[in-house]
């Protein structure tokens, strides 16, 4: 699994999507990151198929959104996803929260949970899926899981940045190897002009959003910033050719506000 991908969240469908993604590929990404709710699984896919790179050299993820939770209809969301990609497969295929419905309607139900993870262990084995997780889960979903899981989860996607250092549970998913994917990485632009970062990046003589992504490599997780630029899609990508020292490092763990972009 590539450590660096583009995520298309908010994209939207048609050409932004298309152009993002084209552009990601060009600049060398490698992995893309879309989901059922996004609703531009299609551009994903042609953006995809367009570039002349075998669909194996490229890992894609999508998700199973909280209306779909359950057995059967977790099947057929699968099923239409592969359908709008036009995959035969995709690389990893997540649940996308914990509980079924969205805001006044959330409901946390563990046997929604757990219907969908047997649908997705299902999948797995079908070798639709070349790798299955979830995305959003505390540690006390984890937990649970092992309750009814034949198969771990490979990944935990959660919202993680210098400014929401969840700690615990990412060692939680190193301990279980399971990998952390942040998603967010660069809190949406809200925290990227912190003075902190300013006088970091020009230490190192990259940009504040370098420098972010590089926090998170550091930490042994994958990053999956979103942009619909050009430019800032290639500066993304530039995290490879420079380390921070352990005290810078340890400086940015310090930067840590419990600070969500996305509200629950």
């Amino acid at each position: 699994m590539p450590v660096l991908g583009l995520g298309v969240w908010a994209t939207g469908s048609g050409s932004a999507t298309e152009n993002a993604v084209t552009w990601a590929l060009e600049a060398g990404y490698r992995h893309i990151d879309t989901a059922a709710v996004y609703g531009n699984e299609k551009e994903v896919g042609q953006a995809i198929q367009q570039s002349g790179i075998p669909r194996k050299e490229i890992f894609v993820t999508t998700k199973l959104w909280n209306d779909d939770q359950g057995y059967d209809t977790a099947l057929k969301a699968f099923d239409l996803s592969l359908k709008k990609l036009k995959m035969d497969y995709v690389d990893l295929y997540l649940i996308h929260w914990p509980f079924s419905g969205w805001s006044s309607t959330k409901n946390s139900s563990a046997d929604k949970r757990r219907q969908s993870w047997k649908a997705l262990e299902e999948i797995y084995q079908s070798g639709r899926a070349k790798a299955i997780g979830v995305s959003n889960f505390e540690i006390e979903h984890l937990e649970e899981m092992k309750t009814y899981m034949k198969i771990a989860p490979a990944v935990n996607q959660i919202e993680f940045h210098p400014f929401l250092f969840r700690k615990e549970l990412m060692e939680y998913c190193h301990t279980h190897n399971i990998a952390v994917e942040d998603y967010c990485p660069l809190s949406r632009g809200r925290k990227l002009n912190d003075e902190r970062l300013v006088t970091l990046a020009k230490k190192y003589g990259k940009t504040n959003a370098q420098i972010m992504l590089r926090w998170g490599l550091q930490h042994r997780n994958i990053v999956i910033p979103k942009s619909a630029h050009r430019d800032r899609i290639k500066e993304n990508a530039g995290i490879f050719d420079f380390e921070l020292s352990a005290d810078d490092l340890s400086r940015m763990d310090a930067m840590n506000e419990n600070f969500f972009v996305v509200k629950k």
